[in-house]
């Protein structure tokens, strides 16, 4: 029996998520990815996670990383995440940032920001799960969540 691969990309695509971009230390400036993966893992100790493509340019940069920054996106921040979910469009150029005391920057007006140590990575098939540790968290209570949803971005009904 055979596995429909797109199906099954297909179907998971019926479940929508937030957006995230991970920022961490480039080889001659910081870098970013855009994410739909990102999770909590634990509140004591306060882990959160998020997955990676193993066929990434980004790949090695994030895996070794001695820490990152994860920005949790609002609807202001489509054209961004649309740039940064691009192969090859890693620079944070032109992007409105936050600086951070752990050094990867945060994306301004992001609904938060998780500055994380790397905890563990993770095989995962084609991916791996990066599990970071919080250090310090930023939050912003405006604006509306930035969701992922059947290929495509969208917001939440009723949401400011």
């Amino acid at each position: 029996m055979s596995f429909d691969t797109r199906s099954f990309r297909d179907a998971l695509g019926c479940f929508p998520t937030g957006v995230a971009v991970v920022t961490c230390a480039g080889t001659d400036a910081h870098i970013g990815i855009t994410v739909n993966s990102f999770a909590s893992v634990s509140l004591d100790p306060p882990l959160v996670l998020w997955c990676l493509d193993k066929k990434s340019d980004r790949f090695t940069a994030f895996t070794n990383a001695a820490g990152y920054t994860i920005s949790l996106l609002g609807t202001v921040h489509r054209d961004v995440s649309s740039r940064l979910a691009k192969r090859g469009e890693h620079s944070l150029e032109g992007i409105e940032l936050l600086d951070t005391e752990l050094g990867p920057p945060a994306l301004a007006d992001s609904l938060a920001a998780f500055e994380c140590k790397a905890h563990a990575v993770h095989d995962a098939g084609d991916h791996a799960i990066l599990i970071g540790q919080v250090q310090r968290i930023t939050r912003h209570d405006a604006g509306a969540p930035l969701v992922y949803f059947r290929g495509g971005y969208g917001a939440l009904a009723g949401v400011e």
